[in-house]
């Protein structure tokens, strides 16, 4: 009687029910993360472009006109660019992890997309911190003037604009923080692919 071998076949790994509502809750947070950039994101894009006021200045007696808008730096005008990319990019990894969580796939299928997510949101944030860091040397200058010359605090009389663009600075460097924790959560993803 001649022996049959055994023929043995390896299933793949089943995830436990305990391993799906970590990732699920990792998702959930992820896609909180991203919601939250692009509210941010949106906030410092829509604060910027309001921000212009008239007004004047009283320099060695003469009163001279002031008006200043966002567009008139080309530093506020990175900071607008920088966050609508953001916020386009935001917008579109939200959808993404919204339609995969609702057909209950992973939300990321493979290592290289995996890999693709971190280095999209690693450049982002790096564009956010530079944006947002070349937009505040121009407010520090019109807040403080120039030192070694006669030009004045263009902020005093400019309080509503200067305001409007610090308040856009600091959406800025809040959604640069944003996305950097959503790096740090792609880097734990990877380690886990």
């Amino acid at each position: 009687m001649k022996k049959v071998p055994e023929v043995t076949v390896q299933l793949p790994e089943t995830k436990t029910a305990a391993e799906n509502v970590g990732h699920r809750k990792s998702d959930v947070m992820h896609g909180a993360i991203r919601l939250v950039c692009l509210l941010t994101s949106v906030t410092a894009l829509a604060v910027m472009t309001t921000a212009k006021q008239a007004s004047s200045i009283s320099l060695y007696g003469f009163s001279l006109p002031l008006y200043s808008k966002w567009s008139f730096a080309d530093s506020f005008e990175y900071l607008v660019g920088v966050s609508a990319a953001v916020a386009v990019h935001s917008l579109l990894q939200l959808l993404i992890n919204v339609t995969r969580m609702l057909r209950k796939s992973p939300l990321i299928p493979s290592r290289n997309h995996a890999w693709l997510i971190f280095a999209g949101d690693q450049i982002f944030a790096y564009m956010a911190m530079s944006a947002g860091s070349a937009a505040s040397g121009v407010t520090s200058l019109n807040r403080t003037g120039i030192h070694h010359s006669d030009l004045p605090n263009f902020c005093k009389p400019l309080q509503v604009f200067c305001d409007r663009v610090a308040v856009s600075i600091a959406f800025t460097f809040f959604t640069c923080f944003l996305l950097a924790v959503s790096v740090v959560l792609d880097v734990v993803r990877l380690s886990n692919c």
